[in-house]
């Protein structure tokens, strides 16, 4: 194995390896003493150096160390060479020469592979796959992963992002679709089958040469189903995917397809967005071609470029109207928008070929609307009038009536305007027909189209056509039918319908005779439908016609159908017009109308009522009845309307009886008004008796509604009772407001005393807090609620006190005299001759011993005072 290089002729030894070749000799199992020599060897050639390592391995076949150092230095020997020249399999052979001998090492990884069991793997394959992609071998590469792919196909990702990395794109997008396929495979990097999904048709569409799917477009159009949340990116995909492929005209046409396809503005916003760009690119791109060198062909062309481009941009709004009728067929004020789009554009193809027909399951669609009209028959010269016409006549078969979304019946009324505009009255006349055949959702819907049938005939002078279809319309049924019963159809119950009775009422007013318009108001009353607004043209209707006891009788029957507050326009219409036509004469009628009218009259709308009332009792009644209906208005009235009927109350009583008569009206009225209102009455009443001289009254007044006002807030009553008190008081009256001012003052503070008292009691007597532990712990808040603490009690005392001293009757020292001083001297002098009179009912004076000393003493008196009395 070694020979040739171990032979001993071909070993050299000069003179300096001699020491190191004895120490072999002695030791030569030793690593280091080799590695010694070889150190010395290696400023040398280096066939010596193989050499030794050569002998040292003969001697070791089993050292690693040696090996390792061994093979390094060969690969560095042979780096830079061919790689035919013979050096590298002499390297080669002494790698497997060590692979022998070195068996518990690793060996190359496809026989390590081979080697070792299936669970060691996961160990060598990461090194493996580095190793491989480290080199610049694709075919290699691309093989090594196939095989591991087959071991863990969880790391499919890895290898479409190493495929799309050396581009090998056909590769990564067959991977792509296996992972899109595979429902077992998930993405070890938490991709969704999605995102998967959508990588796929990003590689497909901007790489169509190097990927050779034939399958592609198919791919792409299963995604549209799949995910239709992205239905706009994956149509710009495969329109890409044709672009990149030079297929302008199959790409043309499949933004056409996607933008009548999708089914959200956003989507629609991406492809057209798109594919406006992609015609702005197209005619900028051939504009460049051709340079300034243009022949009419290309004159031509670029006008058919410029032309699409200038169609797709006029084009957007129809077809975005077309996208939300996609998303609802029955929305009636999209179909309205589409016929007004169509309004001054050019002939164009409708793009409404997918939206859905749901007149399958509309019962009075079932077959296709027919106009057997001759001149409908005929075909319009204009384009315009032909699309508006097809895109109604479409609206009205598509449209649910149960699903519509607005008024559906408009659109059948502005299909039958637009005949009517076209002078083609005979087809407007068949539309209202068939529009009155729709089971319309609400009975409104199908009256609106009543009405505006007969308007078309008033617009065109044939107002007997008119009434004619108002008493079709208004026909009853044959059996009898609840207004609000939904399980019956909207004909039947049509003649219920107020809005087609009002109309009828109207052009028989205006068109038919007195009796024929009567008879309409009547049986307006007579189904219950009636409102109050009906109730009053109907009294007016008579009136007008003089017939005011049937005008009443109108009114009286209107006001039996409603109840409070519907009824108070009536009954205020019905007594106005009665006193306008009788004034005095049926008096007592006109009072029992208006006590039947007030018995359950709300206070809201009782105002108006009683000065009516009394109104007409002041007018052709008794002076003395108009003052009860005032004093009982101002009881039945809201409070807030209180204040102004009281002031009307005393207009009326002052000019009917006088300014003494509203004494009593002004004592009414401060009882019963709050004391705001209160408190101006007494102001007036006042300033009405300072008017008449009688000064006392007003004083009195004055006190009364000082109780009522705060002087920190009524400083007009105050001003004006000093006022008062300057011109007609004296000094004691003066006082006396001040006195009743300073006691109001304290009336009303005492309140927020107290309240504030008992706000600081319930602090203070709560818990303590934790500062209150701490000695000396007070702050300034505790302190100040300890002080106004102090404060209150301290003025309560005071008041206690001046209250016990206003008990006692105290007399006030007067100045003295000198005169009078000499007296009082004198007087403090003791008097021999002074007589004490003893006290025998004084039981007293045992009981304070220590004021006896202040007292006088007792002494007996002689009885040479008495005299013969004594006998």
């Amino acid at each position: 194995m070694l020979s040739g290089i171990t032979d001993p002729s071909s070993i050299i030894i000069d003179d300096e390896d001699l020491p190191y070749e004895e120490e072999l000799l002695r030791n030569p199992f030793s690593v280091k003493h080799w590695l010694r020599y070889i150190d010395h060897a290696k400023s040398g050639k280096d066939k010596k150096v193989n050499i030794i390592y050569e002998r040292a391995l003969l001697q070791m076949p089993g050292s690693y160390k040696l090996w390792h150092q061994y093979l390094r230095l060969r690969m560095a020997q042979v780096k830079g060479l061919c790689i035919i020249n013979p050096e590298y399999e002499s390297v080669n052979n002494t790698f497997e020469r060590a692979l022998v001998f070195m068996h518990k090492m690793p060996r190359t990884f496809d026989r390590a592979l081979c080697a070792l069991p299936i669970t060691q793997h996961c160990r060598l394959w990461p090194l493996y796959l580095k190793f491989i992609m480290a080199n610049s071998i694709p075919e290699t590469a691309v093989r090594v992963w196939r095989r591991y792919l087959k071991l863990c196909p969880e790391d499919t990702e890895d290898y479409i992002n190493f495929l799309i990395s050396i581009g090998r794109l056909d590769e990564a997008a067959k991977k792509f679709e296996w992972c899109v396929n595979t429902d077992s495979f998930t993405s070890k990097y938490g991709k969704s089958k999605h995102q998967l999904w959508s990588e796929l048709c990003e590689l497909i569409s901007k790489n169509p040469e190097e990927t050779s799917l034939k399958n592609a477009e198919a791919i792409i159009r299963h995604g549209l189903q799949r995910y239709t949340d992205q239905v706009g990116m994956l149509w710009n995909s495969l329109a890409q995917y044709y672009i990149i492929g030079s297929l302008f005209e199959r790409a043309r046409d499949v933004y056409e397809e996607a933008l009548r396809s999708v089914m959200t503005v956003r989507d629609f916003t991406q492809v057209f967005d798109s594919y406006a760009q992609y015609e702005e690119l197209m005619l900028n791109k051939r504009m460049d071609e051709l340079g300034d060198n243009v022949s009419e062909e290309d004159d031509i062309d670029l006008e058919l470029r410029l032309a699409r481009y200038e169609d797709l941009i006029q084009r957007r709004p129809l077809l975005l109207n077309s996208v939300m009728l996609r998303q609802n067929p029955h929305n009636v004020i999209e179909w309205q928008k589409r016929v007004s789009l169509y309004e001054g554009k050019p002939k164009m193809k409708s793009p409404l070929n997918n939206v859905k027909n749901c007149n399958a399951g509309v019962p009075y669609l079932g077959t296709q609307l027919k106009l057997k009209s001759e001149s409908s028959k005929r075909k319009t010269k204009e384009p315009l009038t032909t699309m508006i016409v097809a895109t109604y006549m479409e609206a009205v078969k598509t449209i649910d009536p149960k699903q519509a979304t607005g008024k559906l019946n408009s659109l059948w009324v502005n299909f039958a305007k637009f005949y009517e505009e076209n002078n083609q009255i005979a087809d407007a006349r068949i539309i209202f027909q068939k529009a009155t055949e729709v089971p319309y959702v609400k009975v409104d819907d199908l009256a609106g189209v009543w009405c505006e049938w007969a308007e078309l005939e008033i617009r065109n002078d044939n107002e007997e056509e008119a009434l004619k279809l108002m008493k079709r319309a208004t026909a009853p049924p044959p059996h009898k039918v609840a207004y609000n019963d939904e399980t019956e159809s909207v004909q039947k119950r049509l003649h219920k319908s107020l809005k087609l009775w009002s109309m009828f009422a109207d052009l028989e007013e205006s068109l038919g005779t007195f009796h024929s318009t009567k008879a309409v108001y009547d049986r307006i009353i007579d189904l219950r439908i009636a409102t109050p607004q009906i109730i009053i043209n109907y009294g007016m209707f008579l009136q007008e016609n003089n017939y005011f006891e049937e005008a009443f009788k109108a009114y009286e029957k209107g006001i039996a159908l409603f109840k409070w507050p519907f009824v108070y326009d009536l009954w205020n219409t019905y007594l106005t017009k009665f006193l306008e036509r009788y004034k005095g004469k049926k008096i007592e009628r006109a009072r029992d109308l208006f006590e039947q009218c007030l018995e359950n009259c709300p206070p809201k709308y009782a105002q108006n009522l009683y000065l009516l009332y009394a109104k007409m009792e002041e007018e052709h009644g008794l002076a003395r009845h108009a003052m009860q209906i005032y004093s009982r208005a101002t009881k039945a009235v809201l409070p807030e309307e209180k204040l102004s009927l009281y002031n009307i109350y005393l207009q009326h009583a002052q000019q009917i009886y006088g300014v003494t008569r509203t004494r009593q009206i002004y004592e009414e009225a401060i009882i019963d008004l709050p004391d705001e209102g209160a408190r101006e009455m007494c102001m007036r009443f006042a300033e009405l008796e300072r008017k008449l001289g009688e000064i006392d009254r007003a004083r009195e007044i004055y006190i009364y509604c000082s109780q009522l006002c705060d002087p920190r807030i009524t400083q007009d009553f105050w001003s004006q009772w000093t006022d008062f008190e300057v011109a007609h008081g004296n000094e004691d009256t003066m006082k006396e407001l001040l006195r009743i001012k300073r006691s109001m003052q304290a009336k009303y503070n005492t309140q927020v005393n107290m309240m504030s008292a008992q706000m600081l009691q319930s602090a203070t007597s709560g818990a303590g807090t934790v500062s209150d532990l701490a000695p000396g712990g007070m702050d300034s808040m505790r302190m100040l609620e300890t002080k106004a603490a102090a404060l209150s009690n301290k003025n309560n005392n005071v008041a206690a006190l001046d209250k016990l001293n206003a008990s006692k009757i105290s007399f006030v020292k007067g100045a003295t005299t000198t005169r009078e001083n000499e007296v009082a001297e004198t007087a403090r002098k003791t008097n021999p001759e002074e007589i004490d009179i003893d006290d025998e009912d004084d039981d007293d004076d045992d009981d304070d011993d220590d004021d006896t000393e202040d007292l006088p003493q007792k002494r007996e008196i002689p009885e040479e005072v008495f005299g013969s009395l004594n006998k």
